[in-house]
């Protein structure tokens, strides 16, 4: 027997080059815009238009807490902070939210008992849901 010459392009056909030039092209298209939305991503959660540090707190008796925190605020950010009281079994025993001014912002806590640590929430504006 003699072997069968098969053309395969005869077979199951070629691509077109105008066909591989639109996919190379959506492809590319498809690669910018995602690079676009993650450098924009990435912008936008590295610059907070509000955001916080506990600087130092100390208990002052049973029922109060000062706290000192220090507050990044953007041009006119409008933003509410909130620092809690926590107790030794990890109660809350007190907790302030307050409206922060640039820099250095001094926090009183009332406290249903005596609070052994604080934890700073962090800082939220209207754009910005989570607290930083």
């Amino acid at each position: 027997m003699e072997p069968v010459s098969v053309d395969l392009s005869e077979r199951y056909g070629t691509r077109r080059p105008r066909q591989r030039l639109f996919v190379v092209v959506v492809c590319a298209v498809l690669a910018i815009a995602f690079l676009g939305w993650l450098g924009w991503v990435m912008w936008f959660h590295s610059t907070p238009e509000a955001s916080s540090d506990l600087s130092t707190y100390s208990v002052v008796d049973q029922h109060k807490v000062e706290v000192v925190v220090q507050v990044h605020l953007s041009d006119d950010a409008d933003a509410t902070c909130k620092v809690r009281a926590l107790a030794g079994d990890h109660v809350t025993v007190g907790e302030q939210n307050f409206t922060p001014t640039d820099g250095r912002n001094e926090v009183s806590i009332r406290t249903e008992r005596e609070a052994t640590s604080v934890e700073l929430v962090g800082c939220t504006t209207p754009d910005q849901d989570r607290p930083r």
